[in-house]
């Protein structure tokens, strides 16, 4: 299940929640009890891969990859 973030306007306070995809627009009443939130955007870092890290690019040269620097 996601983790969606959210602000309260009240107290300005930010908090995360465990909700189904589904859900992620419904009201988010913060732990302090207001009910004037927004989620907010997030975004996710992806690093490397299951197989391994991304294999580097072949050939080409360091200023521009092609035969310029030669």
């Amino acid at each position: 299940m996601p983790t969606y973030a959210y602000r309260c306007r009240e107290c300005a306070g930010t908090f995360e929640l465990l909700r189904p995809m589904s859900e992620s627009g419904a009201p988010a009443p913060c732990p302090e009890g207001h009910q004037d939130t927004v989620k907010l955007l997030t975004t996710v870092a992806l690093t490397g891969s299951a197989s391994g890290p991304a294999p580097v690019p072949a050939g080409g040269g360091g200023c521009c990859g092609g035969g310029c620097c030669g």
